[in-house]
């Protein structure tokens, strides 16, 4: 599909104010640098510039943050299996997810952050990695990268994608450029039939769409590396009764700390594993349990909470997942604050018990799912939340159905990898080794 008159006028009004923009762009990597140092590093790559000589990297997959990388992670693992000999090219957009990168594969991927969507810098990406695919996870619809993928003839394939009805509504000013600019995408692979049926609405092909379900049902468990860390916690935290608020906002906080108070009066051993979703606000949720009265351990400083602390902050990258499996229930945050909730299936992989709050528009079709097989209860609010925590902690049998009946659904939604494979396979280079497999490495979530 060649650019038409309309597409380039709507791009050149989109381009020239973002490159109007660009200065904000600057102002913005100061601000979060001074919250997370690593946001002033590596200035160039968000420019679309590049020291060392042009590569080839023939497969690019895009994933913006953590829980993106999460997700690609049974697909980068087959594709790596696919293809041992040649290394795939990972962008992100945040540094969490660059360490992310870093701590699953090391140097058997290449990584850079992907650029701002300048049309220059975009084009300089492109000419620098010489992609032959892309491969873009969830909803990272950027409009002059898919334009230039198109141009440079780099098919792209928009995979494990969902959106909101939020996210829809969101794009109602660009609807018309990033309606076009989908219609240059290969394929969709959509999480569900809604998913898909909102990205048509949007503007990309109906034949184009294919729905593949999650990938996030294909993560492999490093179960044995998990039950190990969960004895040891257990050995040095003791055997009282634990819950685990994870990925919660800073509005959520106050929350948090209300319901730990309410829950120590009825179980007065009871022990917070506490993991806030930003590296930036490890230290002020510590501060906020200390403030509160009670003796506190962090990962990084302490490894282990022991008998006496009351909260356990989570303040390390990557092993949120693996700590599901020490506490009795889970409540997922980003749900209280409008946020639009995080990943659900972590804990349910574990067969972890589940409470949210009820801002769930990020993971409506799991959502659902997970609540009808009572593997999830909701809470209006922080109140109901506190509620659902204390009926599960109190409730031994009923724990123990919530999470096997999550287990049970984590395990029957497998598929997405075989099909997302199947789909974007007549785009893939051939490999070069000759040992070539498909395949997944464990994944400790």
């Amino acid at each position: 599909m060649r650019a038409d008159l309309t597409e380039r006028l709507l791009r050149g009004l989109y381009s020239a104010l973002l490159y109007v923009l660009v200065p904000v762009t600057v102002y913005h990597l100061i601000w979060r640098g001074f919250r997370q140092s690593a946001y002033f590093q590596r200035w160039d790559e968000r420019y679309g510039i590049y020291r060392a000589p042009p590569i080839d990297a023939p497969v690019w997959v895009h994933a913006v943050s953590v829980g993106e990388v999460n997700a690609a992670a049974p697909l980068i693992n087959a594709l790596l299996a696919r293809d041992p000999g040649r290394r795939l090219l990972v962008t992100t957009i945040t540094p969490t997810g660059s360490a992310r990168v870093a701590a699953l594969w090391g140097d058997r991927v290449e990584h850079v952050y992907l650029p701002y969507d300048l049309s220059g810098a975009v084009r300089r990406f492109l000419a620098h990695f010489r992609p032959k695919i892309g491969l873009i996870v969830e909803t990272e619809l950027w409009p002059n990268l898919l334009f230039c993928c198109r141009d440079a003839g780099v098919p792209v394939y928009i995979v494990n994608a969902r959106l909101s009805a939020r996210s829809l509504r969101g794009y109602r000013v660009l609807r018309p450029l990033v309606g076009r600019a989908l219609r240059t995408v290969r394929r969709v692979a959509t999480q569900s039939a809604d998913d898909g049926r909102r990205f048509v609405r949007l503007g990309a092909l109906r034949e184009a769409v294919v729905e593949t379900g999650n990938l996030k049902y294909d993560i492999v468990i490093d179960h044995a590396a998990i039950d190990a860390l969960a004895a040891e916690f257990r050995a040095e935290a003791g055997t009282r009764p634990v819950w685990i608020a994870a990925s919660t906002h800073p509005e959520e906080e106050a929350a948090v700390i209300d319901i730990h108070r309410r829950l120590r009066q009825r179980w007065p051993d009871l022990l917070l594993i506490w993991a806030p979703r930003h590296p930036e606000r490890f230290r002020s949720a510590a501060q906020q349990a200390i403030e509160a009265g009670w003796t506190v351990a962090t990962r990084a400083l302490t490894r282990w909470p022991d008998a006496g602390d009351a909260v356990f902050v989570l303040d390390t990258l990557g092993e949120l997942g693996a700590f599901y499996a020490c506490a009795d229930v889970a409540f997922v945050g980003g749900s209280l604050q409008d946020i639009g909730g995080h990943n659900l299936l972590e804990p349910a992989a574990l067969g972890v018990a589940i409470v949210t709050g009820p801002h769930l528009q990020n993971f409506t079709d799991i959502a659902r799912q997970l609540e009808r097989v009572g593997a999830l209860r909701i809470g209006a609010d922080a109140d109901a939340v506190h509620a659902h925590l204390a009926e599960l902690l109190a409730d031994p049998a009923a724990r123990t159905a919530a999470g096997e009946a999550g287990r049970a659904l984590f395990t029957a939604g497998r598929g997405a990898l075989a099909r997302t494979l199947a789909l974007v396979e007549p785009d893939l280079p051939a490999p070069d080794a000759k040992t070539a497999r498909i395949g997944s490495a464990p994944f400790l979530v």
